[in-house]
């Protein structure tokens, strides 16, 4: 089941992450400039953050199998369209830019899905002192998209254009969603191959997580909404969001356009943040769980994603001040490597927090990382027009410290569920001032 959540989540970055690739043949044929080639850019991103929270409801709701074979087929649809957008009367009536935004959009609708129940998934089948390896795992499929994506996408367009490309990628995605159909079940026990003794590991592991289905049941929005632990999870993923899009959408052009590479010399070393990925974030997850089983729950969290997000915010500023091209993008991909070396604690730090919910808020917590997300290429090409490249990467670099330092007040041996009233007393004062 992890194979095909990290096979899952490999196929939602090569979709994300193509019109980065394309994006200079984009900007050649229509004459876009910089900025709006941003706005662009961030098209996939809003509708990602904005749909987050019904699809994790969705897969609380109706079990994330359903939910994620249906959403992986709508976003490959719309990859596909993207494709065709200058045919598209949308074209006339909004203009070629806004058109292409809006297919984008459409595609972070479908992919809004994908982590949330991935996540959801991993409360089902793992028990609790695997939380962390389990969400590292699937979390590897970034690091295998990414890695595969530029060179993939560059190899494509080079010989047959960029639309073929993105026809090729929506194919990979029915065939993905008929695998997911057939294979998956939302719980282990509906799965034929899961045994009796396999179940009852399940079940005595991850507790009443396992065992009490959800569907039906409303999430308990308010104990959500009022924790500190919560709101720290959310505004702390929102900065570690940013810096992270940049690899996603802005790299391999700042590869082509400022350091100067050739489009296939940018396909190779663009995979270097995704292969730092791979190594890094199982390392992280497995680390989080052995952090926990040492220090206890809220100081083994907490502890993994310091050291991830100070290693990170120091690599990406030398990064960004360093000539030499080799040496910098090196310093960029163990960046992104540390980064993600942190994430999956936030995933199972979700798990911890909410574990009959951990769908709805992981996605809550997934809105806001994407929000920062949607911000990134717009604000990275603002700053990077008018104050320059090195000046974008600073600011990254900054927001990745706040991510780090917000996680003071997570508390991960707290549960939401569970929580007192007193905890909505707590949050009350600093959230009125």
């Amino acid at each position: 089941m992890l194979v095909m959540l990290t096979i899952i989540t490999a196929l939602t970055y090569l979709d994300r992450m193509n019109l980065g690739i394309v994006g200079h043949q984009i900007q050649d044929e229509f004459g876009f400039g910089t900025e709006t080639m941003g706005w662009i850019l961030s098209g996939f991103v809003l509708g990602y953050a904005l749909f987050q929270v019904p699809g994790g409801w969705a897969g609380d709701r109706y079990g994330p199998r359903s939910v994620l074979t249906l959403a992986i087929i709508w976003w490959s649809a719309f990859t596909a369209l993207t494709a065709l957008t200058p045919r598209l009367p949308l074209r006339n009536w909004v203009g070629l830019a806004a058109a292409f935004f809006a297919v984008r959009f459409l595609i972070g609708v479908g992919e809004a899905c994908a982590l949330p129940n991935a996540n959801k998934m991993v409360s089902l089948w793992m028990g609790r002192g695997g939380r962390g390896v389990g969400n590292s795992l699937f979390l590897m499929g970034v690091g295998i998209g990414g890695t595969c994506t530029p060179r993939l996408i560059s190899w494509l367009m080079e010989r047959w254009g960029w639309r073929i490309s993105l026809y090729v990628c929506a194919a990979l995605g029915v065939f993905v969603a008929l695998g997911w159909h057939l294979y998956a079940t939302s719980r282990p026990e509906q799965h034929s191959r899961v045994n009796a003794a396999e179940l009852d590991l399940i079940r005595s592991s991850a507790g009443a997580t396992a065992s009490s289905p959800t569907a039906g049941k409303r999430p308990p929005w308010a104990k959500l909404l009022s924790s500190k632990s919560s709101w720290a999870l959310i505004l702390s993923y929102f900065c570690e969001g940013y810096p992270n899009y940049i690899f996603y959408t802005w790299f391999f052009l700042y590869l082509v356009r400022v350091r100067g590479l050739s489009v296939e010399q940018g396909g190779y070393w663009g995979a270097a943040p995704f292969v730092a990925i791979i190594l890094m974030a199982p390392l992280g997850g497995w680390l989080s769980d052995r952090a926990v089983a040492r220090f206890g729950r809220k100081r083994g969290r907490q502890s993994i994603v310091w050291i991830g997000m100070t290693c990170s915010a120091i690599l990406l500023s030398l990064g960004a001040h360093t000539k030499d091209n080799t040496l910098a993008i090196l310093l960029l991909a163990s960046a992104m490597g540390f980064n993600m070396f942190a994430t999956p604690t936030w995933w199972a730090t979700c798990i911890d927090l909410a574990p009959h919910f951990s769908g709805s808020l992981s996605a809550m917590m997934n809105t806001s990382g994407n929000l920062g997300g949607w911000i990134s290429p717009i604000l990275t090409a603002y700053i990077a027009t008018h104050f320059g490249w090195t000046t974008a990467l600073d600011f990254a670099a900054l927001l990745t410290g706040c991510a780090g330092a917000l996680w003071f007040m997570v508390d991960a041996t707290r549960s939401i569920e569970e929580a007192p009233a007193r905890d909505a007393q707590l949050f009350r004062a600093p959230l009125g001032t």
